[in-house]
């Protein structure tokens, strides 16, 4: 069973992540797997608050798997900002079990592009890195992409400016969101024309999945 430093037991934050989220008995085998690196990792580079790591697995495991029943059928996946893993990972984790699946995680920074790959080669999920920008990556890709995702990575505004390209081919949105998602919407109707629809967060009452659909810019005149 996963255990934080200090000896600090998970076992009942993840059965309760797991009851919010339930997954197949292969993905849990794959999250431990990715769970354990991750508190290995952590040790010496900050993928996380530590003091989310006693809730690890709802905080961070459960709040990014529920992406998962916003878009059942997609299968690829593009993460910005994947930091740590979420909610790319997790969401790789699950999708190992269909075929035709991938998830891209774009991360500029190199020692949480070296985590993921490691993680990735560990859990043996079928997903790729790309440690370069933003930016550059959705602009170069030209593949057909279903999601794209980010975490606690920017307001709602720029990710509509670094997610657009995306969106524009037919991805959807799918941005986790907490207490300020109110005012981001505001600010970010004033430069986009957007279809968003806000989903109540499985792990926090304060929290919410943003689904951004149809993202135009406003046209001046």
């Amino acid at each position: 069973m996963s255990k934080a430093p200090h000896g600090l037991d998970l076992a009942a934050d993840k059965a309760h992540a797991l009851a919010l989220t339930p997954v197949s008995r292969e993905t849990e085998r794959r999250l431990d797997i990715y769970v354990e690196l991750l508190l290995r990792w952590q040790q010496t580079t900050n993928l996380i608050s530590p003091s989310t790591i006693p809730q690890l697995w709802t905080r961070h495991i459960a709040d990014s798997l529920q992406l998962l029943d916003l878009a059942p059928d997609a299968k690829t996946w593009v993460d910005l900002g994947s930091g740590g893993g979420f909610p790319a990972l997790p969401v790789a984790c699950a999708l190992a079990e269909k075929p035709g699946t991938t998830v891209h995680l774009v991360e500029s920074n190199g020692k949480k592009a070296a985590f993921l790959r490691e993680a990735i080669r560990a859990t043996g999920v079928q997903a790729q890195v790309h440690a370069e920008r933003i930016e550059k990556f959705v602009s170069d890709t030209v593949n057909s992409v279903d999601v794209v995702s980010a975490r606690a990575l920017a307001p709602l505004k720029t990710l509509c400016d670094q997610a657009f390209p995306l969106i524009e081919r037919g991805a959807i949105g799918l941005f986790l969101k907490g207490l300020d998602i109110d005012s981001e919407l505001t600010e970010a109707s004033k430069y986009w024309k957007l279809e968003a629809e806000k989903i109540p967060s499985k792990t926090s009452p304060d929290g919410c999945v943003v689904i951004v659909r149809n993202l135009k810019l406003h046209t001046t005149t």
